[in-house]
């Protein structure tokens, strides 16, 4: 019997045709109707984070909030900024905002603030945390004005593009406060760059007069939010586009942006899972001890315990963490869980250390250790390790194009080049299958579903095995185990220090749609402060914009179109220099941290991450600084000082000039894995 409904089949060319409702779209059109931001029933645990009531820092509190209008914003790349200013006339240039508490009359205190109506999206991977920006919005929206309206668009981008809503209320928040994953409003696809996206979006918020529009995702989005917020300004669209910093690999920081919401969550929920695999593998590391003295009981007791040690097999663990272009994961994990060895992407690309050479390297830090009679280990790397290996990322960026060119799965090994056919070849045949699943929706290879832990361990056990038999190893047969910690951590119940980083930053976000500005994002600095010496900022989305090399030459000439890029690990920060001081001890000492679950209550509850807290990072603080230095050289070098006070501060200024123009210099020192000595 039929139903009377038609269902649409959109095609590999884009073509929709009448078909089966089990399409792509279909499944997206169900998404939406599916029950989202409707109340739940919450275990003793969630109602008691659904308490929780995150912290302000003093300039957010109240209705009064000064808004100072610093000095014009470049970009990240100085070489970059005429090509950010040709592609965002209307949105590149503009000022860096402070938001502080107000003087007594403040006159550039905002006290008034009209209703007005804003709508939601959630657009990146789902990361702890993002329901209290959305609930920080809401606040800060409410407190200013009650008849102000807050709209989610239900089904992420999709639902955008549709003009799917839902009205956020007390009563709609209630069960989503403080909890995790993205499950009040949902997301899809994580792209409004096509013309027809962006179209779809303008179209929906004019249809629904929103004053503003609030983008919570990570790199990717944000760089749609800045071309939206070009968009709309172009069109002479009223409503304005503000970015949020929500993304779990933590790739989207620089200067401004310390770090992403969710970030703390899932590497502690990680370290906890890192350390319960290093306790393990000790564990059996162990029986030797025993084994050396049940020696002593002869024959029976060697037999006992032969059996024990037959049971008890010692295992290396392979373990790959979240970060697709950036190891910040994986490094942060590092320094909370101290396991035997560590490879981040980004020392692996700077040395331009190949396949062949990593596994030797973790071959040598397994030899090392079975000298000290240890025969188990944990290995951590990031799942964007495998691109980072020059002749990898070169293979994979065959296939890309073969993708790009609609080239059938099945007939991609055949139109490979020669070196690639070569490469492709002697990989396991589960790489070959990887390598080889669709793209992304950013038209990038799928790392969450490479196996790298594997292909890492299937070539050290075939290296240690070829050692054996020529007599370089002795000791006995390498076993390994592999864990991918993917998606286990993405709906966890944020961290205290998440609940709040992400309140307040949609509290920001209000008070930038009241100011009337237009392609920004929420950020704050002085994070590894308690909260109330937090400062609280917008930064035009423009200015963390840069353009790629193909060269790391310093000559290199920028080409493709500005976007905000994933930031790498800093090879020279601080966090980076604390793993590799303890690298050596990692590797050969089994000194594995347990760092637990997450704590809401107690002394622990409100550690932050390692890397946040060890880096100097207070940019504002920093800006400020800067501002009364210049001011106290310029109320000494007024009209009237003496010559040798002018030329001492023209010779002075002279050398300031040279000295920053060589800030960035490349470091071209070679990067150990780990430190063998």
């Amino acid at each position: 019997m039929e139903s009377g409904v038609k269902f649409l089949l959109v095609s590999s060319e884009g073509q929709e045709t009448a078909g089966a409702p089990k399409t792509r779209r279909a499944r997206r059109e169900m998404s939406m109707n599916a029950d989202l931001g409707k109340p739940r029933e919450l275990t003793g645990l969630q109602k008691r984070r659904a308490l929780h009531q995150p912290e302000l820092p003093p300039c957010l509190q109240g209705k009064a909030i000064r808004v100072e209008f610093g000095d014009s914003t470049t970009t990240i790349d100085p070489t970059c900024a005429n090509m950010v200013a040709q592609e965002f006339p209307n949105t590149f240039g503009q000022p860096l905002v402070h938001f502080l508490k107000p003087n007594k009359m403040d006159a550039q205190a905002n006290y008034e603030h009209p209703p007005i109506r804003v709508g939601v999206v959630f657009s990146g991977r789902q990361s702890p945390g993002g329901h209290n920006v959305i609930w920080g919005v809401y606040d800060a929206m409410k407190t200013q004005n009650l008849q102000s309206v807050l709209l989610g668009f239900i089904g992420g981008t999709e639902g955008l593009f549709a003009n799917q809503t839902l009205e956020i209320t007390d009563d709609a928040l209630s069960a989503y406060r403080n909890q995790g994953g993205f499950d009040f409003l949902g997301r899809t696809v994580d792209q409004i760059h096509t013309t027809e996206q962006v179209n779809a979006a303008m179209s929906t918020c004019c249809d629904l007069d929103l004053d503003g529009l609030v983008i919570i995702g990570g790199v990717t989005s944000n760089s749609d939010a800045a071309q939206l917020a070009e968009t709309f300004a172009n069109h002479n669209c009223k409503t304005k586009v503000v970015g949020v910093p929500v993304s779990l690999n933590g790739d989207l920081k620089n200067q401004f942006v310390e770090t992403t919401v969710g970030f703390d969550t899932v590497c502690k929920v990680n370290s906890q899972l890192i350390s319960n695999v290093c306790l393990d593998a000790i564990s059996a590391g162990k029986v030797n001890s025993i084994i050396v003295y049940h020696n002593k009981l002869g024959i029976l007791g060697s037999l006992i315990i032969y059996l024990i040690y037959i049971i008890s097999l010692q295992y290396y663990h392979f373990v790959r963490v979240m970060g697709w272009k950036a190891s910040h994961v994986a490094l942060e994990c590092a320094l909370q869980s101290q396991p035997n060895m560590v490879i981040l992407g980004e020392e692996v690309a700077f040395s331009k250390l190949t396949l062949k050479e990593i596994i030797s390297k973790i071959c040598d830090g397994v030899q090392a250790r079975a000298a000290q009679e240890k025969y188990h280990g944990v290995l951590l790397i990031s799942e964007g390790l495998i691109e980072s290996i020059p002749e990898m990322f070169a293979l994979i960026q065959e296939i890309n194009i073969l993708h790009s060119n609609k080239v059938p799965e099945n007939n991609i090994p055949s139109q490979l080049s020669p070196w690639a056919t070569a490469l492709y070849n002697y990989l396991p045949p589960f790489i070959r299958r990887e390598l080889l699943l669709h793209q992304d929706s950013d038209n990038s290879a799928q790392l969450s579903q490479i196996d790298t832990e594997q292909l890492l361990a299937h070539l050290v056990e075939a290296e240690m095995n070829k050692r054996m038999k020529e007599g370089k190893y002795i000791g006995r047969k390498f076993s390994s185990v592999c864990h991918f910690f993917g998606y286990q951590a993405r709906g966890s119940l944020p961290s205290n220090f998440d609940c709040d980083y992400a309140y307040v930053l949609g509290h920001i976000c209000m008070h930038i749609l009241a100011a009337g500005l237009n392609g920004y994002m929420a950020f704050a600095t002085n994070m590894k402060e308690p909260t109330n010496k937090w400062r609280c900022a917008a930064v035009p989305l423009t200015a963390m914009m840069s353009v790629k090399r193909h060269s790391r030459s310093p000559g290199a000439v920028p080409t493709g179109k500005p976007v905000i890029h994933p930031s790498p690990v800093d090879l020279q920060g601080k966090a980076y220099a604390l793993l590799r001081e303890k690298a050596s001890s990692f590797l050969l000492d089994d000194f594995y941290r347990t760092p637990g679950g997450i704590q809401f209550d107690g002394s622990g509850a409100d550690v932050k991450p390692i890397t946040l807290t060890v880096e100097d990072q207070d940019y504002l603080g920093d800006i400020k600084l800067l501002q009364d230095y210049l001011e106290k050289v310029r109320n000494i070098v007024k009209p009237g000082c003496s010559r040798e006070i002018l030329k001492a501060a023209i010779s002075s200024m002279s050398s300031v000039k040279d000295v920053l123009k060589v800030m960035s210099a490349p470091f071209y020192a070679e990067l150990p894995l780990f430190n063998l000595n």
